[in-house]
């Protein structure tokens, strides 16, 4: 059985108090309880300092470009879906500059799990304002405030019907747990969005914030009321649900691709004769 050591990686570059340090030991923890070792896992990264989880962590990683986080972790489940691929992000990362592949992946549904630190702001850029920063907000390059309405990262998923969405609260890493647990074993595309408050560049959305607001969602709350978890999923200001919206069970992109239904595709053997024939049957 794997234990926490086995996931030390790198010592952590963040800003004291930071909340990406407890969504990198709640990672781990997660991991070890589900009796996951640490050459089982690949996580995947963008640019910014959710980005730098993987460097922290002891396990196959890949740190890609801004905002391309999850076209590199589908590929990667397809050519290996033996593999448990996490997919890391930041909400400027993810629902910004990856905005249009965070839409096709919830298409596609591949068997992938992503974190999304969101924290409101450009942490790495030094505080710009992000797509889930809220209107009004003022930084240094929106001195008259944000004058657009922030994105609902939830609502959009469970709009286009993605098969998990979750929110946790980096400060409450019990009940984040539980969540990330929940995410890494649904068999599909499982969004989990994570309220992690900057304690350099967001002076707002503070720990203090949080715990004054989040609330868990019902024990007797059906996730797979459609209708419902879109409806809860617009909630936020003075209460903001966490928990599980929605889950549903549909066909996996690598379930729908025949070739790779025997064994994955890194450990498949092909000749120079195999290509040439596959390429032939198309003219």
């Amino acid at each position: 059985m794997p234990t926490s050591e086995d996931y030390k990686g790198q010592v952590p570059a963040w800003c004291p108090g930071c909340g990406n340090f407890n969504i990198l030991s709640t990672v781990e923890e997660a991991l070890v309880e589900l009796g996951i070792e640490p050459w089982e896992v690949l996580m995947v990264s963008g640019i910014g300092q959710s980005g730098k989880l993987p460097h922290y962590t002891k396990c196959h990683t890949f740190n890609g470009l801004h905002g391309r986080t999850l076209p590199v972790a589908t590929a990667a489940k397809l050519a290996n879906h033996s593999l448990h691929v996490i997919a890391v992000a930041g909400d400027g990362d993810c629902y910004g500059e990856g905005g249009n592949h965070f839409l096709h992946t919830i298409r596609r549904n591949p068997n992938i799990t992503l974190l999304v630190h969101d924290n409101q702001i450009y942490g790495l850029t030094k505080g710009q304002a992000s797509p889930t920063t809220a209107q009004g907000t003022r930084t240094k390059i929106q001195p008259y405030g944000v004058l657009e309405e922030p994105l609902n990262p939830l609502a959009l998923a469970i709009s286009q019907d993605c098969s998990f969405v979750a929110r946790g609260f980096a400060g409450d890493k019990a009940y984040l747990k539980e969540l990330m647990k929940a995410a890494i074993s649904h068999k599909g595309f499982a969004l989990l969005d994570i309220l992690q408050p900057c304690v350099t560049f967001n002076k707002i959305n503070t720990f203090k914030w949080y715990r004054d607001r989040v609330y868990k969602l019902e024990e007797e709350y059906d996730p797979h009321n459609r209708l419902k978890a879109f409806e809860r999923s617009l909630e936020w200001g003075d209460r903001i649900p966490n928990g599980i919206f929605y889950k549903n069970e549909r066909e996996t992109l690598e379930e729908g691709i025949p070739t790779i239904q025997e064994e994955p595709l890194v450990r498949q053997k092909f000749s120079i004769e195999d290509v040439k024939h596959e390429i032939e049957k198309f003219y």
